[in-house]
Parts: C-alpha cells; structure tokens; sequence
C-alpha cells in the first residue's frame, strides 16, 4: 500500500512540476529567443568605410585641336556608406589617380593627375549570405591637371558601375567594382578592389 501511495504521490508530483514548467518563457520559446539574438549580432551596421585601390584605363582627348591620350594608370580611394534598407546605400566617394599622357602628334608626355568626388545611390541584390552584386549610379565632380600641356580643368557629370561584394564576417568584405563615366577626360574608365569595415 505504501508503495502506490509513494508511486501516486511521485506521479502527482511530476505532473504538477511538468505543467508549472510551461509558464517559465511567456514571451517565445529559449530557442526563439535564442535566433532573435543571433539575428541582431549578425545585423550589418548601416555605416562602413571602403578603402580601395585602383587602375584608370585611360582615354583619348582633343585638346586645342591636339590628340591627347591617356595610358593606364593607378591610384586610391575611399568610400564612406550609409545603409538605407532593403538593399539601397547612399555614398560619398573620394579618389586619386594619375597615368601619363601623349601627345599623339610629337610624342609628347607628361604626368596627369586627377581628383574625384561623387554622391551614388547602390542598390545590392544578395546571392548568399556572404555574396552579393550591386549596381550604382550618381554625380561625379573631377579635377584634372596635365602641367605640361596647360590643362587644369574641373568637370562634373553622371557615373554608373557595377560590382561584387564577398562579406568575410560581420565586419570586413571585400569590394571589387567597374565604373565608367560621362566625363570626357585622359583619366577614362576605372577598376577598383578595397576591404569594406562595417562599424
């Protein structure tokens, strides 16, 4: 008799402790809870920074009735990022380069340096979680200056590119980009590659 009064009572015992055990997470379960803070640390920050490297293709110019062109060239840069959602950025861009440039006719050279600033809207289509294409498109201010030809001009005009982005974790991805532009100038279309941080 004792035995099924300690086996009824135990039983009692369990069944209440089991029932009271269902109130311990009222607002979602551990593991709801759980993916909740997993998906807010690897939420992206809305701002980064990008500092690249790049290569100018050169281009072909008239200058006072002069051929003039432009050879391959290099320079840096850096980009500073606001996220605005649902895969739209706004950026600010700088960048330096120089190449060389001819004069087609006499064979001249000299150096060629140019300054650029540019407001774009990107938008981002993700592949993966790490992967994704973008596109970009904004206005463009550019200083270019060739000493030895007396050119020092500033021009403005629209630019549009295209490129991939590869995250490597929550902070860091790498940038790899085309960009062309509606400027006329010796400093032609660009390559870049950069290291993207997510503050």
């Amino acid at each position: 008799m004792k035995k099924i009064m300690v086996a009824g009572l135990s039983a009692y015992v369990l069944t209440n402790g089991l029932f009271a055990g269902g109130d311990i997470a009222p607002n979602g379960s551990v593991l709801e809870q759980g993916l909740a803070c997993e998906a807010e640390e690897t939420k992206k920050s809305d701002f980064y920074v990008v500092f690249k490297g790049l290569t100018v293709l050169g281009d072909k110019v008239l200058h006072e009735g002069n051929a003039l062109e432009g050879d391959n060239g290099y320079g840096f840069g850096i980009d500073f990022g606001y996220r605005l959602g649902s895969g739209f950025t706004i950026e600010y861009d700088f960048a330096y380069a120089q190449n060389t440039a001819t004069e087609v006719a006499t064979q001249e050279e000299g150096d060629a340096q140019y300054y650029s600033h540019s407001l774009d809207l990107i938008y981002t289509y993700e592949l993966t979680e790490s992967f994704g294409v973008f596109a970009k498109g904004g206005y463009e201010y550019e200083t270019e200056t060739v000493d030895i030809f007396n050119i020092d001009e500033d021009d403005s005009g629209f630019i549009v590119g295209a490129g991939i982005e590869w995250s490597i974790d929550e902070t860091y991805a790498l940038i790899a980009e085309y960009e062309t532009s509606s400027i006329e100038g010796l400093r032609g279309d660009a390559l870049f590659a950069g290291l993207m941080v997510n503050f």
